[in-house]
């Protein structure tokens, strides 16, 4: 037990009542998930902010469930200098307590009561101020036109930066939020505005109705001189009865872009409405684009925050802006069920939410926009998580956290994307109906509450009638990291076609990993029969197994992965490689993808070489689909970028992507056609990127160059001429004419981008200048990024733009190395575990892993999460660098 000096009325008290309960709480500063001996019931926030001012002020009052006597409690609060703490007990009577900075680092506190308290309900209130983040985490400080915003981003554990709390998912509660501003500002916040009074001179209070119960991290507001755009207001439906008022929120003079996703908003909520047989629960809905924030978007119930280009859109807005628009939106409203109304218990099922938002919003755009293909999109977002899955240091889905740092991390490819592709795969599994029921049974078993991935799993199992062999299965992807590899081989036996399986771990060349490892896999095979094509599905649970193939043709075809709708790789023999590629056109494009990533697969195991690998690839640069045209460009990039290393093998490769992608460039051309489609204007872009900037195509380049410099020219107001280029390619325009024009170019882009709110404008200015490659110039643009001219969300765009050859990364390098401090103050914790991957991502050398290692091990201290980027962007460098070694570039020409 710790000691006290205690006031003599307190120790007059403990002494009487000491035998009447337990003695208080031996314990240290918990690193991980608070005691759950002190629950909070309830909050009461008020806070007092003006966003010119770089500090805030707030009272916060916490009503607590003491489950045993102690005589203190455990909380979070980060940065807060805590003037005054009042513990009101459950007899009315109140003192003062003490608020202690325990673990400073972890944001952990410890508010001493003075004398043990017996188990009741108490309140704590709490007087501080703190100042206003700098590094868009808590309560935090931006600017639009050089006039300041506060708003919030609490996810993962920033609340603590805002106010004294339990910053756990699993403490949920209601909120009654009280926010005095300036008089002139506009503050919003999850719930609808239901007062405000004059308060001292200039200032006046808002008061804002109760919340439903939440998690610290969903908690939300934002104050200052924003614009409101009223949307059509969404009609009550079978599980809503009253109309849900819309709402876009933007800087000053801004709010007039957001019509378009404000007309896109309704359908979302009703097709998440009708999925889940549950009315949106929330009372009103704003959407908020922000002027800078750390992630896409969160999905705060009533206030869902963007960036703001993902909101402001304008009629000639790029197609990938509209796109993304879309898809991210359905992403955070479908978290309005997965997540908000249902909880996670505690963050290593962080999936609950994000996967399950990404596999949601995939169905709504699939139900709203089918040209959109988001199928396609579960595919490839599968394959990118491979990449990733592939690595030794993986993490699984439900990862244990062991610390804030594992936390940070969670929200990476393998929480969004793999999560949702393994949801998809058993809802295939189970069937989609089926797969539904169960949906709706585990958010009305835990609405308003929290859940386990064991919730999750058993309610969809019982829907499905299924034991547990299925939730061995399921769990046997949620609870080990790797990607299934599936070798299949076909056999004639007795007269029929059988399918020999097995499954072991997918591990590149150079992998220093065990590969003996078994999932719970339904394996769906679709292959050629005497009377079409035919489809057979069975569950592969074990090292081996076999499937018969009904009426399969005497020289049949087979596709071990239909629809691609499993999360594995495969491998074929030699025999069946070539027929199935053979039978390239009889695939749909889903197993097109699939097809690409194993072939992908077999490279980086060096079961192909580097010929072999671009022979088998290039009948899908004739396809008609987009996404399935450029599936062959990450391959054959890794060829040029680090396996060619003779001119005539660099240009046998750009010959091959000349002949695979020129004439689809041309016959596209260089600006939009009427009437044409997104999916054209997005394959424009991409091979306008690919051509241009990574194989130098001479002619796509003078092309490209001709907008750039028309972009970069005066106009009479000073401005440059940004609206001369097609919107979809003024990023790429830009960074052709910096890297023919220089340093003019370059100091053109610098001086214009503080002159440019619009957030399209400035990302394709940061595009530009990221593609720089003079090393002076590449140092000046970086210096340029530390400045308070580019947001703190805009930094990486600058600097992850120097992996693409072994000069710029060591630039870069250099460079990062002699402003290690000024990166690590700009980047909030949120951000620090990607530091290793920024600066040493596209290494390829035994030598790059070894510095990279060198430098950032002592300062794993100073960066929470840092470990696991570290340790994974070391391994992607080392498996290159095996890789590179392995293969023999004389196959380029083969």
């Amino acid at each position: 037990m710790q000691r006290f000096i205690r006031p003599l009325f307190f120790t007059a008290l403990a002494s009487c009542c000491a035998g009447a309960f337990a003695a208080t709480p031996n314990d240290q500063a918990p690193h991980g998930r608070l005691p759950a001996w002190a629950v909070p019931q309830s909050y009461q926030l008020a806070f007092k902010v003006d966003p010119s001012q770089a500090e805030f002020s707030g009272v916060t009052t916490i009503k607590l469930d003491l489950k045993q006597a102690a005589d203190h409690v455990w909380l979070d609060g980060a940065d807060l200098r805590v003037s005054k703490v009042t513990v009101t007990e459950a007899n009315g009577s109140t003192h003062d307590a003490k608020y202690v900075a325990a673990a400073p680092k972890e944001g952990v506190a410890r508010v001493d009561f003075g004398a043990t308290l017996k188990p009741q309900q108490l309140s704590l209130t709490f007087t501080y101020s703190a100042p206003l983040n700098q590094q868009l985490q808590g309560l935090y400080k931006v600017s639009h036109a050089g006039v300041p915003y506060a708003m919030t981003q609490m996810e993962p554990i920033s609340a603590r930066f805002a106010f004294p709390g339990f910053d756990e998912p699993g403490f949920k509660t209601p909120y009654d939020l009280t926010l005095t501003i300036p008089s002139d500002l506009t503050a919003v916040a999850n719930t609808r505005q239901i007062n405000e009074t004059a308060a001292a001179p200039g200032w006046k209070t808002v008061a804002f109705a109760q919340t439903r119960p939440l998690p610290t991290y969903l908690v939300a507001f934002a104050v200052g001189p924003w614009d409101i755009a009223n949307g059509p207001d969404i009609a009550p439906d079978d599980y809503r009865s009253e109309v849900l008022p819309l709402r876009g929120v933007a800087a000053h003079g801004e709010a007039h872009r957001m019509q378009h996703v404000l007309s896109e908003t309704p359908s979302i909520i009703h097709t998440l409405e009708n999925y889940y047989g549950f009315g949106y629960p929330f009372g009103k809905l704003d959407l908020l684009a922000a002027p800078d924030f750390a992630a896409g978007a969160m999905e705060n119930p009533g206030l869902v925050t963007f960036r703001d280009w993902l909101l402001l859109l304008d009629p000639d807005s790029p197609a990938q802006y509209v796109r993304g628009s879309f898809n991210v939106t359905a992403h955070e409203l479908a978290h309005q069920w997965t997540g908000d109304t249902v909880t996670l218990a505690w963050w290593n099922d962080i999936w609950l939410n994000e996967a399950f938002a990404t596999w949601m919003q995939q169905k709504v755009t699939m139900k709203v926009h089918p040209e959109y293909r988001a199928d396609l999109d579960r595919v490839s977002g599968a394959e990118k998580a491979m990449q990733n899955d592939s690595l030794t240091s993986a993490r699984t889905i439900r990862q244990p956290i062991t610390g804030n740092g594992d936390i940070q991390t969670a929200f990476d490819g393998i929480t969004y994307q793999k999560g949702a592709a393994v949801i998809g795969m058993f809802e295939g599994y189970v069937g989609e109906s089926t797969f539904q029921k169960g949906m709706r049974a585990y958010i009305q078993a835990h609405k308003f509450g929290n859940a386990t991935a064991s919730d999750l799993v058993d309610a969809i199992a019982a829907a499905a009638g299924q034991g547990g062999t299925f939730k061995h299965a399921f769990d046997s992807f949620l609870d080990q990291s790797g990607v299934p590899y599936v070798q299949a081989k076909l056999e004639q036996k007795n007269g029929k076609a059988v399918l020999q399986l097995s499954q072991d771990r997918y591990l590149p060349f150079g992998s220093t990993g065990n590969t003996n490892r078994t999932w719970g896999i339904p394996v769906c095979v679709r292959y050629g029969a005497t009377d079409g094509v035919k489809t057979s599905c069975q569950m592969l649970d074990q090292s081996t197994g076999s499937m018969v193939l009904p009426d399969a043709a005497a020289a049949t075809w087979v596709m071990p992965n239909a629809d691609a709708r499993g999360y594995y790789r495969f491998s074929l023999g030699k025999q069946e490689w070539a027929e199935l590629t053979r039978h390239i056109g009889a695939l749909n494009d889903k197993e097109q993808l699939a097809y690409a990533d194993s072939i992908d697969a077999g490279f980086r195991k060096a079961q192909w070489n580097a010929g072999e690998a671009m022979a088998a690839l290039k009948p899908l640069t004739s396809v008609a689909t987009r996404d399935v045209v450029v599936a062959p460009l990450d391959t054959v990039e890794w060829i040029y970028r680090n396996e060619a290393v003779t001119d005539a093998q660099r240009a046998r490769v750009v010959a091959w992507v000349k002949d695979a992608y020129l004439p689809r460039m041309q016959q596209l051309g260089y600006q939009r056609k009427p009437g044409e489609n997104s999916a054209d204007e997005l394959l424009r872009s991409e091979l306008a990127n690919v051509l241009a900037l990574e194989f130098k195509v001479p002619e796509v380049r003078a092309a490209l160059l001709k907008q750039g410099d028309a972009a970069l020219a005066k106009q009479a107001d000073g401005h440059l001429s940004l609206d001369a280029a097609n919107p979809d390619l003024l990023g790429m325009a830009l960074a052709v004419a910096v890297q023919e024009r220089g340093k003019p170019a370059v100091d053109t882009l610098i001086a214009e981008l503080p002159k440019t709110t619009s957030p399209d404008l400035r990302n394709a200015m940061l595009t530009g200048l990221s593609a720089v490659e003079d090393p002076a110039l590449a140092d000046q643009v970086r210096d340029f990024a530390l400045s308070q001219q580019v947001k703190v969300g805009e930094m990486a765009m600058i600097l992850r733009g120097s992996h693409a050859t072994p000069a710029a990364r060591n630039g870069l390098w250099t460079w990062f190395t002699g402003h290690y401090p000024q990166v690590l103050a700009r980047t909030g914790s949120f951000a620090g575990g990607m530091l290793p991957g920024l600066v040493g991502g596209g290494g390829c050398s035994k030598a790059e892993a070894d510095r990279l290692q060198a430098y950032f091990a002592p300062r794993l201290k100073d960066i929470s999460g840092a470990d696991r980027g570290l340790a994974q962007t070391r391994e992607q460098t080392l498996l290159c660098a095996a890789l590179k070694s392995r293969q023999d570039p004389a196959a380029i020409l083969r």
